[in-house]
């Protein structure tokens, strides 16, 4: 009995010692998770009082790269706040959520949040990168970070970084034409486009367009193109260049040069006749017409009428019109051509032959008049017999011989003079005397008596 009596109470006593190690051992176990999550509640919200000695000052940080940038170019600012001792009481958590700003010139250009980061109560850092890619060129840009924290426990001074951000380049790519190659007078449309290397902003301000070094006009951007319309590229070939001239944020760029090439225009020319057919002797009038087949403006220079292989004459051009008049032809069938000789735009050209038929003249028609010197007469005196030849039909002089003529018999013929003929005799006998004039006629008019 006193055997089992000591071995119920050995059994107890193991029981006890069981039960006691077991919770020793739970015990344990929570303290090691609650030092866990003790550590990972560093930045869980406020717990407790704040730090010993009251609000504590952070210290900020700003650090831009790539620094010196290009405008449009994104720079990643990394804003840093820590503090070096911050916290001396383990038994106090603080979660700083931190609203970040950029400013730049006293105004915000980004914004960003940040919460604690990495490190202890003692020493914890807040970091946070925020990217910009507007800061504008020239002096060193000044850019401050303001942190304003949620916990009223910590404050951060601002910081400042220096940015020196330089002008974009640029690049504009070669004119394009709208008519290439084109014609002398034709209009020519060119175009060309300016694109930022780095950045996604858009460049204004001018471009210049060039034919070499001559200047042919500046006009604006629109967008990122520029045009520029001329007739007054000269026959040949031409290197045409544009020049963009930048603006505050951009660097200016030349574009390669663009080879315009300009032909002579072509014309087509006519020839019209003021009277076909006509008369030998009649005055003709041919006029030429010169029009542009390709090219535009106004042909100038000269028009050479042509009787087959002979020339007529050569005459300027009056407009479009040139004219020429002869009244040369001869009897007959006649090949007129009239050929433009061109200009420093304008190629020549020829027309086709306008045959013109001369026909013979018609004859004009006249009168003759006579008169004696002294009627009546005795015999063996001198007496001048004097003949006149009027144009009745036709125009101009009566030309050739009057013949005068004693009845039947021919006292003598002599040639017209302006008209008029004498002949002079002292051969006359006693008696009565028929005296006439006959006009023999010519090529333009027939004869009388």
């Amino acid at each position: 009995m006193c055997r089992q009596s000591s071995w119920r109470f050995l059994q107890s006593l193991l029981r006890f010692i069981g039960v006691a190690f077991l919770l020793t051992m739970t015990l344990t176990v929570q303290q090691v998770i609650l030092t866990v999550r003790a550590s990972a509640q560093t930045c869980t919200p406020s717990t407790g009082p704040h730090p010993p000695g009251g609000i504590r000052t952070l210290t900020s940080a700003l650090v831009p790269s790539p620094n010196p940038s290009v405008f449009g170019q994104t720079v990643n600012f990394t804003a840093t706040a820590t503090c070096a001792s911050c916290h001396t009481n383990p038994n106090v958590t603080h979660n700083i959520s931190m609203n970040v700003q950029l400013l730049f010139g006293g105004a915000s250009i980004a914004t960003s949040t940040v919460v604690c980061n990495t490190g202890t109560l003692a020493n914890p850092l807040f970091q946070v990168t925020i990217p910009y890619a507007n800061l504008p060129p020239g002096n060193p840009d000044t850019v401050t970070v303001h942190f304003a924290s949620a916990d009223p426990a910590f404050t951060v001074n601002d910081s400042t970084a220096q940015q020196t951000v330089s002008k974009a380049a640029t690049t504009t790519s070669v004119p394009s034409s709208s008519a290439n190659p084109s014609s002398a007078g034709q209009s020519v449309t060119f175009t060309a486009t300016v694109t930022a290397t780095t950045g996604a902003a858009t460049p204004t301000g001018t471009v210049t367009f060039k034919d070499g070094a001559a200047t042919l006009g500046t006009v604006n951007l629109s967008g990122s193109a520029a045009s520029f319309t001329t007739n007054q590229l000269t026959v040949g070939s031409h290197s045409i260049t544009a020049v963009y001239n930048g603006d505050s944020n951009f660097l200016g760029s030349t574009s390669q040069p663009l080879s315009q090439t300009v032909n002579p225009g072509t014309t087509t020319t006519t020839v019209a006749s003021s009277a076909n057919p006509s008369s030998a002797g009649q005055s003709v009038t041919f006029t030429a017409t010169v029009a542009v087949a390709t090219g535009a403006g106004t042909p100038t220079g000269t028009v050479t009428f042509k009787d087959g292989g002979a020339t007529l004459g050569t005459v300027n051009l009056s407009g479009s019109a040139a004219s020429f008049t002869t009244n040369q032809l001869t009897v007959g069938s006649h090949s007129i051509t009239a050929v433009y000789n061109g200009d420093s735009k304008f190629l020549g050209s020829t027309s086709q032959p306008l045959t013109q038929t001369v026909n013979p003249a018609s004859k004009g028609t006249t009168t003759t008049t006579l008169v004696s010197s002294v009627n009546p007469i005795s015999a063996g005196q001198s007496v001048t017999f004097t003949a006149t030849v009027a144009v009745v039909t036709g125009s101009g002089t009566p030309t050739g011989t009057v013949t005068f003529n004693d009845g039947g018999s021919t006292l003598g013929t002599v040639n017209l003079g302006g008209g008029t003929a004498s002949f002079t005799t002292s051969q006359l006998t006693v008696g009565i005397h028929s005296i006439t004039a006959v006009y023999g006629g010519d090529a333009n008019f027939s004869k009388s008596t």
